[in-house]
């Protein structure tokens, strides 16, 4: 692969924060305002970078895209967790949880369904290998990359296998994260269409607007400050502190012990003065490191590699396809709002740092949601992808 015509990690983030200027410039453009009502801004923010990475102008892996996910990310947490309501993150009810076990049913039972409906396209040669690798995908699209490599290892797995299935993981999961964040910007349109009831989202909407209202002032340069020595400060503490903290087996470890570290320090920050930093727009500041991660996250989406394993990517396509057919159609039968399928969905498929990007798209306040459903996914992760690896192998004696 040729090297990307940019390399050095500040011009990579020059071009990454001119491509957000120039989007969010053209969203608010008289002509282009009611394209951009039917297709939302993320969707650009993920795939203008992809498509630059693709082409060769900025490079697929940096120390930048590192960085962002290490400090950034862990940073806009904490500053968009600063005014969350608790109680009312409480009161959102039944369908989060709901809607997230839907989805990892629909993972445990359309990895073998895909399989049995394409299976005759993946090469004879793999053998055994093809449903043992589709195994460790389940464990990571119900849990995270600890899954992948447990269900892996069980089952048998050999490493030349999983390589060729994180890319199918990587490929797949990508288009399907873009999927779902191009719903944050149709929410209520399609809650609208369904009939949904958003009382308990809105109300934490509500709170947050009032609170805003309430603290609103002009940004001083002592409030910036402030929110970066805050936001910095509780990131690189956190990431000490969870460098000396054991594993719990395979579902809290390294970087999701810093991901719940700075959530609850940010929920914790909510209940004290820091709260009103929200009023100089705390949020706002949280917002720009999450919109740069999108577009890292973007960025690093190797969609050419697809072409390596056709066949599996196949497999993978319509195995999403039926997750997001059960998540949908559950959300149909309980009327709930897009939100709770969206965040369920990536919980599953993705994990702590993803599916807190994604709630936090929908408000900056409901981030703990997609925190607390990813890390769920991780402990169903190992017994789901076993429970599937036992249906892949018997779907393939059948078709072999």
């Amino acid at each position: 692969m040729k090297s990307a015509l940019i390399q050095d990690p500040m011009v990579v983030l020059a071009v990454l924060l001119g491509v957000l200027g120039l989007l969010f410039l053209a969203e608010r453009h008289p002509l282009l305002q009611r394209f951009f009502r039917t297709v939302p801004l993320l969707v650009f923010i993920y795939f203008v970078p992809t498509v630059l990475s693709n082409l060769g102008v900025i490079p697929l892996q940096s120390e930048l895209y590192r960085f962002v996910r290490v400090y950034l990310l862990p940073a806009s947490l904490v500053l968009l967790v600063l005014s969350v309501d608790l109680p009312a993150i409480a009161r959102l009810g039944r369908n989060a949880v709901v809607l997230f076990l839907a989805g990892a049913v629909g993972i445990i039972l359309g990895g073998p369904l895909a399989y049995l409906a394409l299976g005759w396209l993946v090469p004879a040669e793999l053998g055994d290998q093809a449903w043992k690798g589709l195994a460790a995908l389940s464990g990571s699209w119900i849990g995270g990359s600890a899954n992948f490599v447990a269900i892996g290892q069980s089952v048998g797995a050999l490493d030349s296998t999983l390589s060729m299935l994180v890319v199918v993981d990587v490929g797949v999961s990508n288009i399907w994260t873009a999927v779902l964040l191009s719903f944050a910007g149709r929410e209520k349109q399609m809650d609208e269409r369904l009939g949904a009831d958003r009382s308990s989202l809105d109300a934490v909407r509500q709170e947050v607007e009032r609170l805003q209202a309430e603290n609103a002032r002009p940004v001083g340069l002592a409030d910036l400050l402030w929110m970066l020595a805050i936001a910095f400060g509780v990131t690189v503490a956190c990431t000490e502190l969870a460098a000396k903290l054991p594993d719990l087996g395979s579902v809290v470890t390294g970087f999701t012990w810093v991901v719940l570290l700075v959530t609850t320090v940010g929920v914790v920050l909510s209940f004290t003065p820091a709260r009103k930093l929200e009023g100089a727009g705390a949020s706002r500041l949280g917002s720009v490191f999450l919109y740069l991660l999108v577009a890292t996250i973007g960025a690093q989406a190797e969609f050419r590699r697809l072409l390596d394993a056709p066949a599996l990517v196949a497999v993978g396509g319509l195995w999403m396809a039926f997750h997001a057919a059960v998540t949908m159609g559950v959300r149909r039968l309980l009327k709930a709002p897009i939100f709770f399928a969206a965040v369920g969905s990536q919980a599953n498929v993705g994990g702590t740092a993803s599916a807190s990007v994604v709630a936090a798209t929908f408000h900056p306040a409901l981030a703990p949601v997609g925190v607390l459903l990813a890390v769920f996914g991780y402990v169903l992760g190992t017994y789901g992808g076993l429970l599937c690896a036992a249906m892949l192998e018997q779907v393939h004696r059948l078709i072999h």
